[in-house]
């Protein structure tokens, strides 16, 4: 996956660190801005498996350390909901001017929940709202704070413990959690998806359902059944990250894995480094590459495999149709194709005498009980499949610069 670091400046003179995550090739389909849980950071193990597994459905996503959190500037003990909010907002900002489309899809995490949902009126680009384990009212995070209240609001600010980490708050931190409550996600007018864990012990179920029922539709609630609050497990991120990128796709603005507008069957993107080409082709995303051998690295099968892959299917297909129209006994066909190069002077039956040319070889294997003409029969069969034709005629292939 490539990563692209991302400095940028939240307003009130903080440099604060960002990390890119973009699908291994071509132009993201749609970009993603991350909100990490609270006292936690862009790095943490759940969040990079989370942005991994957008990136494989070729959403681009932003995460950042909050202020004086991770490498991002500034004294945490100084920053509050607030300056949360108007980080997320300098985010998107930052994201935009950087490729020219802000994120269309914000997804917080925990407290990083609570803060899309405030957030997300301010960042007109966004359409669709994901949060993961999130409070209702983010006043929840009191709780964590305990008996360290007191003190923050005895001296203008303390040290507490959260999650067995010492951590500054200041008194503007816990008046900024005040008048926040579920009421304000009812004008929020974007999807919604609420993802949260039943066994969730750190924030409770109960909260799901308070944002589930203060939201208008479209909402959706996906329950991440034995999960923990921190997603640890790799499993449990993966699928959420499965399950927002099926969902988004309902609403926001990404081009189709072809065919696309103009009418083109297949579209292929490559990236800034590497052989590594998404293509899309019939609704469906595929992965072509190089191998390591000749400096790719090898993701998927490589551009002559692909042709070959088209033959096989197109031969396979021929013959279950030919068979089923026939009613002849074909339980199955496995296809075994190999391309190679020989020269001319080996081949008997070409037309071009000099040089050397490509030989495609096709094993055909029919699984049932079917009598020898019915198999010499379908022998012939595999060699009109249309792909096959194709391959034997005049094709001419014109190119033209698309601006």
């Amino acid at each position: 996956m490539p990563t692209r670091d991302l400095l940028f400046s939240n307003g009130r003179g903080h440099v604060l660190a960002g990390r890119l995550d973009l699908p291994v090739a071509g132009i993201p389909r749609a970009y993603a801005l991350f909100a990490h849980c609270f006292t936690c950071g862009k790095d943490l193990r759940a969040a990079r498996r989370l942005t991994a597994a957008l990136a494989a459905h070729g959403i681009g996503t932003l995460r950042f350390d909050f202020t004086g959190l991770g490498r991002s500037e500034g004294d945490f003990g100084d920053t509050s909901f607030t300056t949360n909010i108007d980080d997320l907002v300098a985010a998107a900002d930052a994201l935009e001017e950087e490729v020219g489309r802000g994120p269309s899809v914000l997804i917080g995490h925990s407290l990083g929940g609570a803060a899309v949902l405030h957030a997300a009126h301010r960042i007109p680009s966004s359409r669709a709202v994901a949060t993961i384990g999130a409070p209702a009212d983010p006043e929840h995070v009191r709780r964590l704070i305990g008996a360290g209240e007191a003190d923050v609001r005895r001296d203008g600010s303390a040290e507490v413990s959260i999650g067995g980490r010492p951590f500054r708050i200041g008194l503007d931190f816990i008046d900024s959690l005040e008048g926040r409550g579920p009421e304000t996600i009812g004008a929020l007018r974007k999807a919604l998806l609420v993802l949260h864990s039943p066994t969730d012990t750190i924030v409770g179920i109960e909260n799901a359902a308070r944002i589930y029922g203060a939201a208008k539709h479209p909402k959706s609630f996906v329950s991440l059944d034995g999960a923990d609050h921190l997603l640890a497990d790799g499993r449990d991120a993966r699928f959420a990250a499965n399950m927002i990128a099926a969902w988004a796709e309902r609403y926001v603005d990404a081009p189709a894995y072809g065919p696309d507008a103009d009418g083109y069957d297949v579209v292929a993107e490559i990236g800034e480094t590497g052989f590594t080409t998404v293509l899309g082709a019939g609704g469906h995303a595929l992965v072509a590459d190089e191998p390591k051998s000749v400096g790719g690295a090898d993701a998927g099968p490589s551009p002559y495999d692909l042709v070959l892959a088209g033959l096989g299917a197109c031969t396979a297909m021929t013959l279950r149709m030919y068979a089923d129209r026939k009613e002849w006994p074909l339980v199955g066909a496995r296809i075994r194709l190999r391309h190679g190069k020989i020269h001319t002077r080996d081949c008997d039956d070409c037309e071009t005498e000099l040089g050397r040319i490509d030989e495609v070889q096709r094993e055909v294997e029919l699984v049932g009980p079917l009598d020898e003409a019915q198999r010499a029969r379908l022998l012939e069969i595999a060699n009109k499949c249309p792909v096959h034709k194709s391959l034997h005629s005049e094709v001419k292939v014109r190119s033209a610069l698309r601006d």
